[in-house]
């Protein structure tokens, strides 16, 4: 989700905080193995959010937003 000036921010319920780290993640149950779906969570945020997808199973990767993109780039 971005921002009102097209900045990257948290995914927490509420949060409106500048998105620093990507949570990638997938459903066993609905997505294929190697389809991730991503998070974004501010330095407050990562935590919780990490801890909700990981008791789920569905956690694979947590990276910073700026690897994530360099990345995506390299693709």
């Amino acid at each position: 989700m971005n921002d009102e000036t097209g900045l990257p921010i948290c995914s927490a319920k509420g949060c409106r905080g500048a998105a620093v780290w990507v949570l990638a993640w997938n459903n066993p149950k609905l997505h294929t193995p190697e389809r991730r779906k991503t998070w974004l969570a501010c330095d407050e945020h990562r935590e919780h959010l990490s801890q909700f997808l990981g008791v789920r199973g569905f956690l694979k990767d947590v990276v910073t937003l700026a690897a994530w993109e360099s990345s995506a780039a390299d693709r």
